[in-house]
């Protein structure tokens, strides 16, 4: 058992001050009681740790490396994915497993108690599958297994290069199956999850409507078995214009008319939809995954979050191509774009939570919701996935409640999370991972031949 005593703490049902919390042996919020109990470990604030509800942890190892003009005067998403492409033909497995546990443990130090890996990098550069058919899934519950950090696991199914069904080209072979061996895939890796963890989680991920037969997505959401699905939806122009010629309806129009999505489906970025689209899709039950760091560096366009929470809407936040990880700059990012695009502030704030909380509290329900996590609030019974924040800067002293939580995510970053655990699990100290140094030194042995030429 873990005993902490917080001075102040975000529960299930608001803000409290002098309580106790317990951790049982089984990685769970035991009790949560008033006062303070002798020999507690004190705190000044603790919150709730979200999960990071969507990442394609190899990227990491390409942050910072895309920012030069393309060869045609102008830069996109797609020109981006080609060199994405061309990097992928330097990985091998041990360094995606470095890479994937560095990403992992800044995740961590970030506030995040847990991951979900949208999970397509399956076979060798030639596109041949491992002798391990699911390789690359262990790589990534291994890298778990050392950082600590939760594990939602997403094999994602990539049959085709567009609506067209051609071929997959290039760095795209590394991704592609069948149906058949992507089911034989699922098997392999649902064995990886089986032998980690009790929070660990096992679920599925068609690609996007360009990259799987839309005639496949009820057998891939079976494979999950109950557990999440998550899909890519809207997020680019050209996407939403292919989808609409080779399907006769735009992305989310044609979800909603064949898919009846409810709680289990994940869409993540839904940048490209229209407020009707918008409303409706809220209205299902699914979650919406943002990335808004992501989507601003690749330039894929601003979700109507204000909308969507108006509507009954669900999201959760993901770092996607982990160019940067950092919670409160997910969340800070999300509701400037709000505020920009609508020339408002505060967009996403009501009449009971400062922008801050129900940012957060959105975070933490959803994220849990996202990796099929029995967590994001801090109550009996829940995963304890915890953030426990230092109070001593000048920024964050003396505040209380709400305004404590808007001056962490507005005004601080990373180095005001103190301490983190992840299912009990307690990872992060005085805001470092235990085991920092080491998967630091693995992470550069690993990418030091990777950057050569880049």
């Amino acid at each position: 058992m873990q005993t902490l005593w917080a001075e102040r703490i975000l529960t299930h049902d608001g803000w409290r001050r002098d309580m106790t919390l317990t951790i049982g042996h089984d990685g769970r919020i035991a009790t949560l009681a008033p006062g303070r109990t002798p020999g507690a470990q004190p705190h000044a604030c603790l919150v709730p740790a979200p999960v990071n509800a969507h990442s394609h942890a190899f990227q990491r190892a390409m942050a910072g490396l895309t920012e030069a003009r393309g060869p045609g005067g102008q830069d996109s998403f797609w020109t981006w994915r080609r060199l994405m492409y061309r990097f992928l033909d330097r990985l091998d497995p041990d360094q995606v497993q470095a890479i994937a546990g560095f990403v992992q443990m800044e995740m961590l130090e970030a506030g995040y108690a847990c991951i979900a890996e949208f999970h397509y990098l399956h076979h060798g550069p030639d596109g041949q599958p491992y002798d391990d058919l699911a390789e690359m899934a262990h790589r990534i519950a291994a890298a778990a297994r050392d950082t600590g950090i939760g594990l939602t696991l997403l094999p994602v199914q990539y049959q085709f290069g567009g609506c067209d069904a051609r071929a997959l080209e290039g760095g795209q072979r590394r991704f592609g199956n069948n149906f058949d061996r992507f089911a034989a895939l699922c098997e392999k890796a649902r064995q990886a999850v089986k032998a980690g963890p009790a929070d660990w989680v096992f679920g599925t991920a068609p690609h996007s409507l360009r990259a799987v037969a839309p005639h496949d997505l009820p057998a891939i959401a079976d494979l999950a078995r109950g557990g999440p699905v998550h899909m890519h939806l809207a997020e680019q122009q050209a996407e939403v214009d292919e989808v609409r010629a080779a399907l006769g309806a735009r992305p989310v129009e044609w979800v909603l008319d064949n898919v009846e999505p409810d709680v289990r489906w994940n869409f993540i970025h839904c940048t490209r939809m229209e407020p009707r689209e918008t409303e409706a899709l809220a209205r299902t039950g699914a979650q919406a995954v943002l990335c808004p760091i992501t989507e601003a560096n690749l330039g894929d366009g601003i979700f109507d979050g204000a909308r969507w929470l108006d509507h009954g809407g669900r999201l959760a936040i993901g770092s996607d191509s982990n160019i940067r990880i950092s919670l409160t700059e997910e969340l800070r990012q999300l509701e400037y774009s709000q505020r920009l695009r609508d020339h408002s502030r505060a967009a996403l704030a009501d009449e009971e939570r400062s922008t801050g909380r129900r940012l957060l509290e959105a975070a933490a329900t959803g994220g849990a919701r996202a990796a099929g996590r029995a967590s994001g609030s801090l109550a009996p019974g829940q995963w304890a996935d915890i953030l426990s924040l230092d109070t001593g800067h000048p920024d964050l002293a003396d505040l209380d409640g709400d305004p404590l939580l808007d001056s962490f995510i507005f005004a601080r970053d990373n180095s005001s999370v103190r301490d983190v655990w992840s299912a009990g699990r307690h990872l992060v100290r005085e805001g470092r991972h235990i085991d920092r140094d080491r998967l630091t030194e693995a992470y550069r042995k690993a990418t030091k031949q990777l950057r050569q030429g880049v």
